[in-house]
């Protein structure tokens, strides 16, 4: 005999050991395997029992043992209520069973099952209820369906009887544990009525559905339409569905269900815009959707010449949802306006001018894709130049006649509003620049201005639109421009260098035009002496460069004097030009009156202010003492 025999016998005795004196039971399962039991149960009132009910379950073992202890479990769970009999049986108390499928195991004091059994606990069969029919114009089938009530448990069956209207029965239909059933077209009369009454019985009792009134001709249901197209209007989140079908009823009334993502189905409530055509709002830029579609038909419910009687046709005859069609929606158009500036350089010989666009880049939450270029047309919409999507400023020449463009962004789902340029003058004087306040740390300045009411347009037609500020350093270079709103009327200039000059320009832009600018020199924050000293030597070349206009308007003034005064006065008249012109406000306004007639027509031109109060003044703002100029 070799080992391999020896070990299979050995296995075999085992398994037929284990078999008969320890019987093992499958996970989850609630029968008790069928063996050698030592006893049986008895269940009253029975195993298959009134849901909720009371229960009550003996034990009785085969062999008298009064020593012996017996115990139960019910769905895993020791039962701690019971009674001893006698030495051979043991009575449990199951109070309330609402379980629907329990199991009862009894063991000894051996842990060996005594037996077991399945308790089931089940319901009566509510009223059959809502009992509709409905059948396709097309189809050779109704289709019935009702609401079973409550859940009893418990195989159910339901009886399906169609009368005459005198309530013969014509036929009988059974179906199980159903709500709905098919029944032939052909056994019925297009226009005879009919009554159908539903049965539903189970072991716990029956219950009876009231009469429903069936005639075929009142339960036809429309054909379900059909999706033609789907078209998404131009940078638009509303879906246009096309649809056909072969019914003509002007009661027909569409509707629209959708999802994305094989997600749940969301009606929603469409806008007929007119025959076979329905708009569906508030979608999502780059999204699939998947539509479908149903016509209803909202025609008044016919009545019946018995008043008691319930019709078997729905309140809503609709038809069967369409199939699916799947879209996706297009992505986001731009729907702002660039804002754009432009720079005017002065004529040419040849009678053309350069003109530089500038413009800020669209925000990109405003559409979906990427920019691929600028489009830049002139007033009549021929467009003039195309530039490249990286750019924010281009170059064109224009003649001296042209008064504006406009420039769009092209992006991939589509173009920006136009956006004006404008490039003729106004002829209005720009907004005067009367304050500017440096910032603590030097890199911002806080300026303001006024628009006073004489400097708005004469006619009504003519009005303020907006604001555009600049920011170049001395030498016009490193230009930064903004766009304000007409009812600013002061804002923050940010990104200076501390110590640097800079020049500061605003533009009035009306509906006739852009104004003339309205200029300051201003500084950020000072640094250390070595700023003090560079603004020193900036006043004393402000100081020199208005010398020599003085200079000028004291030759403009004595000339002017000069050919009406008899010359041994005009050594004294050349005294009080010099104090009138560089020291002060003017000792005297020169010869006025017929006697003595302006060179010009009028007064001769007197500075309103002396240099010497101008130097003054100047020094006195800028906070440095007069002895550090002396």
């Amino acid at each position: 005999m070799t080992v391999s025999s020896v070990i299979s016998r050995c296995i075999i005795v085992l398994l037929t050991f284990s078999i008969n004196y320890f019987p093992l039971l499958p996970v989850g399962c609630q029968r008790a395997i069928t063996t050698q039991y030592t006893g049986y149960l008895v269940v009253e009132p029975a195993p298959l029992f009134l849901m909720g009910s009371n229960l009550t379950v003996y034990c009785h073992t085969h062999k008298c043992d009064w020593r012996a202890k017996i115990y139960m479990v019910l769905n895993g769970k020791p039962v701690d209520k019971w009674e001893r009999i006698n030495c051979t049986t043991v009575k449990f108390y199951l109070p309330s069973i609402w379980i629907p499928l329990s199991a009862a195991i009894c063991s000894n004091y051996m842990h060996s099952v005594v037996n077991g059994v399945d308790l089931r606990a089940g319901l009566p069969p509510d009223k059959p209820d809502t009992i509709t029919c409905e059948t396709a114009k097309s189809s050779s089938l109704i289709n019935c369906s009702w609401t079973r009530g409550q859940e009893t448990y418990l195989p159910t069956l339901y009886n399906i009887s169609v009368n005459r209207e005198n309530g013969s029965q014509i036929r009988l239909f059974q179906i199980q544990d159903a709500d709905k059933i098919t029944i032939p077209r052909s056994m019925f009369d297009e226009n005879t009525t009919y009554l159908i009454i539903i049965t539903a019985s189970n072991h716990f009792g029956t219950s009876q559905s009231d009469p429903v009134v069936l005639r075929v001709k009142d339960i036809v249901i429309p054909d379900a339409p059909i999706i033609m197209q789907i078209q998404f209007p131009s940078n638009s989140v509303a879906a246009t569905l096309q649809w056909k079908s072969n019914e003509s009823s002007v009661y027909l009334r569409p509707h629209v269900m959708l999802r994305t993502n094989n997600t749940s189905w969301e009606m929603r409530a469409g806008v007929e815009l007119g025959k076979k055509l329905i708009r569906v709002d508030n979608l999502t830029h780059l999204t699939e959707y998947e539509f479908q579609m149903k016509i209803c038909n909202t025609a008044p419910v016919p009545t019946h010449t018995n008043a008691s009687s319930i019709s078997a046709r729905k309140a809503l005859l609709c038809s069967k949802w369409s199939p699916s069609v799947r879209k996706k929606s297009p992505g986001k158009g731009p729907s702002q306006q660039l804002q754009v500036w432009r720079k005017v350089e002065r004529q040419g010989r040849d009678g053309q001018r350069n003109v530089t666009v500038l413009w800020k880049p669209l925000p990109r939450e405003d559409f979906s894709g990427k920019v691929i270029e600028y489009d830049i047309f002139l007033d009549n919409g021929q467009k003039l130049k195309t530039c490249a999507a990286e750019c924010i400023q281009c170059s064109v020449q224009l003649p001296a006649e042209v008064s504006s463009l406009s420039i769009s962004a092209v992006t991939t789902y589509g173009k920006s509003p136009p956006a004006d340029v404008i490039l003729r003058q106004s002829g209005v004087p720009g907004s005067l620049l009367i304050k500017f306040s440096p910032a603590a740390e030097g890199s911002a300045v806080f300026v303001s201005w006024s628009w006073t009411t004489g400097n708005y347009p004469s006619t009504q037609e003519e009005e303020l639109r907006y604001y555009v500020i600049e920011r170049t350093n001395v030498s016009g270079e490193g230009l930064w421009w903004q766009k304000l709103a007409k009812d600013l009327k002061s804002t923050s200039i940010t990104g200076l260098a501390p110590g640097a000059r800079y020049n500061i320009s605003l533009y009035a832009v009306t509906t006739r035009g852009v104004s003339a600018p309205s200029s300051i020199l201003l500084y950020s924050k000072e640094q250390s002496n070595t700023s003090s000293d560079f603004f020193l030597r900036e006043v004393y070349f402000y100081i020199f460069e208005d010398f020599f206009k003085h200079v000028l308007d004291f030759v403009n003034l004595y000339l002017g004097f000069r050919k009406h005064l008899p010359y041994p006065t005009r050594s004294l008249c050349i005294t009080v030009c010099f104090r009138a012109t560089f020291w002060s406000k003017p000792l005297c306004a020169g010869p006025r009156g017929p006697t003595h007639p302006d060179p010009v027509g009028g007064a001769a031109r007197i500075p309103a202010e002396g240099f010497h109060h101008k130097v003054q003044h100047l020094l006195q703002n800028t906070g440095i003492q007069r002895q550090r100029i002396k």
